[in-house]
């Protein structure tokens, strides 16, 4: 292997959890403070938060919505550019001919917008005695894929339900990506269940790595998310993982070794699909 090629078969990737407030300015100021220090650590892709610049919940989604561009997109795009890196702006609730979607932008190192991924799987949950949520009523899904490419790698992009479905990460492995980003808000209810479990399953299944960023656990919110944000590798085990509170995790990415898992288990060339097989319906990326 060549010394460039050596070089580029790994990366760092940051990922924030942010502390969210109601005051959007704040979150503005703090995302531009917190990728500035990733910045400085070495990553090249940095990941935010679901819901970075606003409080979660269908009472919060069209009071803080926005077009895109638009302020928050505007800020990610400044700071990529100043920092020369890409970044995965978690998610925002976008304004669109009069509806609302809960919206990733991914910026790269001019500043310039790569892609919007709308999630796809809207958060309609029920357990009785523990929490009722209905993204529906206030949300329309998106309908395409969404993958870009960097320097070291393809990305594939979902949101935080986007995760439970296990057909959108492998047809990313289809597309060739090596790296899933989930920015997600599960709660205290299936976060301690399924949060870490779920990453895993979609690491191990396609072997890719796998990164999710959660806000920062504030107990007093009306929406109390999980946190722990997760990095987790091609083997399915995880490295790196932040805590409740806000802060940045950092994982390096080593695509050599992804490559290595590929060729010692080899459930690409191995699968049936004569038997078998998941298909994109609608093709489209962005």
């Amino acid at each position: 292997m060549s010394a460039v090629t050596s070089v580029m078969s790994k990366f760092r990737l940051a990922v924030v959890q942010l502390q969210v407030s109601s005051v959007k300015a704040d979150n503005l100021s703090k995302v531009r403070r917190l990728v500035k220090e990733a910045a400085g650590q070495g990553s090249k892709v940095v990941l935010l938060p679901e819901c970075f610049n606003s409080p979660y919940g269908t009472s919060f989604f069209s009071k803080y919505a926005e077009k895109i561009p638009g302020e928050s997109t505007q800020m990610l795009s400044e700071v990529a550019k100043e920092n020369k890196l890409h970044l995965v702006g978690g998610s925002i609730p976008e304004e669109d001919g009069g509806k609302l979607y809960n919206t990733c932008a991914v910026f790269g190192p001019e500043g310039e917008l790569i892609l919007k991924h709308r999630k796809i799987h809207l958060f309609d949950i029920d357990i009785p005695g523990k929490i009722c949520f209905q993204e529906s009523k206030t949300l329309s899904p998106g309908n395409s894929l969404s993958t870009f490419d960097t320097p070291f790698c393809r990305v594939g992009v979902g949101i935080c339900y986007d995760m439970r479905f296990a057909e959108l990460a492998q047809l990313y492995n289809r597309k060739g990506c090596q790296l899933l980003v989930y920015p997600g808000a599960f709660n205290m209810t299936t976060g301690p269940a399924h949060w870490e479990l779920l990453q895993r399953g979609r690491a191990l299944d396609n072997q890719m790595y796998v990164a999710t960023a959660s806000p920062a656990r504030d107990e007093a919110a009306s929406y109390v998310a999980w946190g722990h944000s997760t990095v987790v590798n091609p083997w399915g085990e995880v490295i790196a993982k932040a805590g409740p509170e806000e802060s940045i995790i950092y994982a390096d990415i080593d695509l050599q070794y992804l490559a290595d898992i590929r060729q010692q288990i080899p459930i690409g060339s191995q699968r049936r699909d004569d038997l078998y097989a998941v298909t994109a319906v609608q093709q489209g990326s962005g």
